[in-house]
């Protein structure tokens, strides 16, 4: 298999240096560029074959949130380029956490995360699962939730899609286990697949195998995706 190639767009010389330190050691990652600024970083993903970017929400010429949002719009007109992007930060206010998850971030971590959690981050986002940061999960889970409850709210969501007929048919022909039921209120609540292996004494394979049977039940692409159908349906409240 071949490493995973990530670019780090971060304007803190010591972070990013930092970052790149440790990614550059870890098997399976490959640091391929880096940019300090913006519109450095916009260029950089559309020049470069990156799978991950970790991008910085603070950055000048252009904040992260936007460089997401353009990055995107970029995206639809070449559908081969499949990158994906982790907001790494230290802002964990809704607004920002909202914000980065309507322009297109697949995944949200603090700066100060630990390297085991961060390498998680990127291997899960790489793989298409979205990566919360167990700091902020609350808030996403509560977004969700006003979501459902005020349809019609003014203020700014995440789109959620209710569900579809076609994904009720599918629910009601192999519905979510008891088990499945536990992990995926767990993965709601932000945590990681370790944190799922300990909580219910499961090893984190036997997780994995549950998280990959929930995203197929609730034909959801993501653990983001598979909590916004699981509340949807009624699954977890």
């Amino acid at each position: 298999m071949s490493d995973i190639r990530v670019i780090l767009v971060e304007d803190h010389d010591v972070v990013r240096i930092g970052l790149r330190t440790v990614l550059q050691i870890q098997s399976g990652i490959q640091v391929v560029g880096e940019a300090t600024t913006g519109p450095q970083g916009l260029a950089l993903l559309q020049n470069t074959e990156v799978d991950v970017a970790l991008v910085d929400i603070g950055l000048p010429g252009m904040d992260g949130i936007e460089l997401t949002q353009k990055f995107r719009q970029y995206q639809k007109q070449q559908p081969t380029v499949a990158t994906k992007v982790i907001m790494l930060t230290m802002l964990g206010s809704e607004e920002t956490v909202i914000a980065a998850f309507a322009a297109g971030a697949d995944s949200y971590c603090m700066k100060d995360v630990g390297i085991e959690q961060l390498i998680e981050a990127i291997n899960m986002t790489h793989s298409g699962n979205a990566w919360i940061d167990p700091a902020i999960a609350s808030i996403v889970l509560r977004q969700m939730r006003q979501s459902i409850s005020q349809p019609n709210s003014s203020k700014q969501t995440i789109e959620i899609r209710s569900l579809e007929p076609e994904y009720e048919q599918v629910l009601a022909s192999d519905p979510v286990t008891e088990r499945e039921r536990e992990v995926l209120e767990l993965m709601v609540a932000g945590c990681t697949n370790v944190a799922i292996a300990e909580r219910l004494f499961i090893t984190v394979g036997t997780v994995k195998t549950h998280v990959r049977n929930i995203l197929a039940k609730l034909c959801a692409d993501d653990r983001t995706e598979a909590a916004v159908r699981a509340l949807r349906s009624g699954i977890i409240s």
